[in-house]
């Protein structure tokens, strides 16, 4: 996170040590009041917050453009000024995902798989709010709300660290989630926005088990590295998004270009933007051409294995094709560039994924209902898709309403990290006297 793209002094390290403490204080103070907080005012914060994004929208324009302008001086390139924006279909899709989540069933308290045992008890589990979250992201105001809202319906409270970057972008829009939580009769702590850009409040989040029950980054990979290393907490991570679409040798070409393409180019800087393409030998000659000129005019650099190169070079010979490196296949773009391969089958494409991807998303087209089983089956990735765009891997487009982030851990949750994967489970037993011989 930049720390120098805002102007404002920074807090000595005493002040933040006392702001930390005195954010984490109130979070626990205010999860215990969110953890039992009727049904009923938790979606009424959700739908005045989803009102209130409407309403000021022009005020949070003004905002993110402060924030925009700032950014734009400090040198920062495309794709993080683009995750920067606040749109107005970026903030109609939060504000949507406020209204999702209010409308769907209140998860906390729910007691599954009750059993009765030969002792007489009757032990089940119960879902939970996990307590308090702390949150650290880079540009993406949005990620504010996601965050806000899930912490809301899921009855937990959260405090967000946003990059520098975003600062007055997210100032807005915590305003108006404190306003949202004291309409509806909630504690206005329950979401907190550190109000620092100084980088050490980080240090001091991360390291604070007596109050954060676990911390979410969301990021570049340096962020995410830094904070799984040094956290004295739990930690939610996914470190990359190198994502894979295969097109299979039992399939319909027409639908693999379309996915193909959407999954490369309908936006390049989101961590489900596919950076690897793998197309089976015996689809390859019809195939590669067709997709290769929808990426040729769209100014996509194409890095191929041998294969691959010769047919796009006799069939496109002024498309940007270079020789791809053992690195290409690791490589998570974000960027007009991706990485092609021939393989033999499905086979070797799910040795090539497992082996180079960071099991985030990847997907398979194909007619074969029996390759696409073992695509489900044998990629070890926390969404695997067939014949769909890796795009829709994301909390809102899944129906979670929103998501806290995309998770590539195998514990606690995995993908999408909605409002169950801010939750716990804890054992109930139910008995009528019953005591143990």
């Amino acid at each position: 996170m930049n720390s120098t793209a805002h102007p404002e002094e920074l807090s000595h390290d005493g002040d933040v040590a006392r702001l930390m403490d005195a954010l984490g204080a109130k979070a626990k103070a205010a999860s215990a009041l969110m953890a039992k907080a009727p049904t009923a005012l938790k979606n009424q914060a959700l739908l005045t917050l989803a009102g209130l994004l409407r309403e000021q929208f022009a005020a949070l324009k003004t905002a993110n453009q402060r924030d925009l302008d700032h950014a734009a001086a400090a040198g920062l390139d495309g794709p993080m000024l683009d995750r920067l924006k606040l749109s107005a279909d970026a903030l109609e899709t939060v504000a949507v995902g406020c209204e999702q989540l209010a409308v769907m069933p209140d998860v906390i308290g729910e007691i599954i798989g009750m059993k009765q045992q030969p002792s007489g008890i009757r032990v089940g589990q119960m879902r939970v709010p996990i307590g308090v979250f702390g949150m650290i992201y880079e540009s993406r105001p949005n990620v504010t709300i996601e965050a806000a809202s899930l912490a809301i319906k899921s009855g937990n409270a959260c405090i967000l660290r946003g990059g520098s970057e975003a600062i007055e972008s997210n100032k807005a829009l915590a305003a108006l989630v404190r306003q949202a939580l004291v309409q509806a009769g909630l504690p206005a702590e329950a979401v907190q926005l550190v109000p620092t850009i100084d980088r050490e409040a980080v240090g001091h989040l991360i390291t604070m088990p007596q109050y954060v029950d676990v911390i979410i980054p969301r990021g570049g990979k340096g962020l995410i590295e830094r904070i799984s290393r040094d956290a004295k907490v739990p930690v939610i991570k996914h470190l990359d998004g190198n994502c894979h679409v295969y097109v299979d040798d039992f399939c319909d070409i027409a639908m693999a270009v379309k996915i193909a393409d959407n999954a490369k180019t309908q936006k390049y800087s989101p961590c489900n933007a596919t950076e690897g393409l793998l197309v089976a030998r015996a689809v390859a000659a019809d195939f590669l051409p067709k997709i290769g000129a929808v990426y040729a005019a769209k100014a996509v650099e194409m890095r191929c294995d041998a294969e691959a190169l010769s047919l796009l070079s006799a069939a496109l010979p002024t498309a940007n094709l270079k020789p791809a490196t053992e690195q290409d296949w690791y490589e998570e773009y974000l960027a007009p560039v991706i990485s092609i391969k021939v393989v033999a089958d499905v086979d070797e494409a799910i040795a090539h994924i497992n082996r180079y991807s960071s099991h985030h998303t990847d997907a398979i087209i194909t007619r074969d209902h029996g390759h696409a089983q073992r695509f489900l089956r044998e990629v070890d990735s926390a969404s695997v898709m067939v014949n769909a765009s890796t795009r829709f891997a994301d909390g809102f487009e899944f129906g979670l309403g929103a998501e806290i982030g995309i998770s590539t851990d195998k514990f606690h949750a995995r993908g999408p990290v909605g409002i169950e994967g801010l939750t716990s489970l804890k054992y109930v037993v139910l008995g009528e006297g019953e005591v143990r011989g």
